[in-house]
């Protein structure tokens, strides 16, 4: 089928569908307007489809005669046949299918110039024609193509005859008010049985607020919830539910939040790790929707770690000993520089209650010993670059290098780790010059 023939059928069925508009709004057509309605219905002669055209088109403008594609042969009616009278049966507005298509059905007019229509709203049109469109887009391609046919007629001089397309445009406004109050008619009837629906699911509505109001769990939310969103309420009440499980979800996680670090607490910083792997193991089994957001079971195997590089033997001792005396006697040796005695006494010290004030007494003392280190190491690179002999020299700065080496090994994670590295390895690069 050729650009112009499908051009006219999609034509014909517009029309039939501005016809189909106009009858369902219960407007009666302007009394300037053709009686089209019957032309689609039953074909006319030429002789009385060009009187038609007459009429509808002002005798100054010259009528366009038809192209040589824009009706088939078999079409065409003869002067003797009888014209078929139209009845009320008949739906004239109904999109008829290709075949069926009549030339009388198409003017001559749109004939000539159909061919100036533009793919796009042609498309746009033939899928407005064939199935259910979506008005926002479906009225805006229509009147494109309404104003590019008219622009084209212009263009091509026939002035009349685009003045009176866009006439046929204009005289839609009445029935465009007509529909916007039908519309509202509809939105407000549709509205109306959504909220007798919504009464029946007030119950359940009210009672996920007052329960999110009292923050209870996410679990007791989440089931009336879900119970709700199983009865299909439709989708403003069923993205209620959703967002009142996301309140209830988050509520209940900063709640959890709190009771984990306490858990936590228990084993990193009172060394009570069976007690601390217990209430860990509650806390999963009532917060299972929560495993991805709090890494339970990561918490439970890092208690368990620590449990088992705990000094069973040091807990034991703990028991009968009092932590607090020892922790002072820690903090002398420290000050004393007695390094050795106040780092075994204060390893002690991290299986017992007093496990978080020895974990911190111990980054103190790591801290005090490699500064110490350091600054042997300072006093021995100062001897070595006195030094002229360069086997004496370089035996010097092997001999700086040592405590920093100490300090790495006593302490591998004590905060001055990174200085300390660096130290080493700037006395490194001076051994290899």
């Amino acid at each position: 089928m050729s650009f112009t023939s499908r051009i006219l059928l999609s034509t014909a069925g517009v029309t039939a569908v501005s016809l189909s508009l106009t009858a369902c709004a219960g407007a009666p057509a302007p009394c300037t307007e053709p009686d089209f309605a019957a032309t689609q219905a039953a074909p006319a002669t030429e002789s009385e489809h060009n009187k038609e055209q007459a009429a509808a088109t002002p005798a100054a403008a010259p009528a366009a005669a038809p192209t040589k594609n824009s009706v088939a042969p078999d079409a065409q009616p003869s002067a003797s046949q009888p014209h078929p009278v139209a009845t009320t049966e008949e739906k004239p507005a109904e999109a008829k299918p290709v075949e069926n298509v009549s030339s009388s059905s198409v003017t001559a007019a749109a004939s000539s110039d159909a061919e100036s229509l533009g793919e796009a709203n042609l498309a746009a049109l033939v899928s407005a024609v064939q199935e259910p469109a979506d008005p926002y887009t479906a009225f805006p391609a229509l009147a494109n193509a309404t104003f590019e046919h008219a622009d084209s007629l212009y263009r091509q001089g026939h002035v009349d005859e685009a003045v009176a397309y866009l006439q046929r445009f204009r005289v839609i406004k009445p029935l465009w008010n007509q529909w916007e109050s039908q519309a509202d008619s509809m939105l407000a009837e549709f509205g109306k049985t959504n909220a007798e629906r919504a009464k029946q699911y007030e119950p359940m509505v009210l009672e996920i607020q007052n329960m999110n109001r009292a923050r209870s769990s996410y679990s007791l939310v989440a089931e009336v919830a879900d119970s709700l969103i199983a009865m299909a309420p439709g989708d403003s009440l069923v993205k209620f539910a959703n967002q009142q499980k996301q309140i209830a979800f988050n509520n209940t996680l900063g709640k959890a939040s709190k009771e984990k670090e306490n858990i936590q607490k228990l084993a990193t910083e009172q060394a009570k790790f069976a007690e601390a792997e217990q209430k860990a193991i509650e806390f999963q089994m009532r917060y299972r929707d929560f495993e991805d957001a709090l890494k339970i079971q990561a918490m439970i195997d890092e208690i368990r770690e620590l449990a088992s590089a705990n000094d069973a033997e040091a807990a034991a001792y703990w028991q009968k000993n009092d932590p607090a005396a020892a922790l002072a006697r820690a903090r002398e040796l420290s000050e004393q520089s007695k390094f050795a005695e106040a780092k075994a006494l204060l390893t002690k010290l991290k299986a017992s209650t007093l496990r978080k004030e020895a974990i911190e007494e111990y980054g103190k003392l790591a801290d005090s010993f490699c500064n110490a280190q350091r600054k042997i190491t300072s006093q021995i690179f100062g001897k070595a670059q006195k030094q002229k002999d360069p086997a004496k020299k370089a035996d010097l700065l092997k001999d700086a290098i040592a405590p920093l080496d100490k300090c790495l090994s006593e302490y591998p994670e004590n905060s001055q780790k990174q200085k300390v590295i660096d130290n080493k390895k700037f006395l490194e690069r001076e051994l290899s010059k």
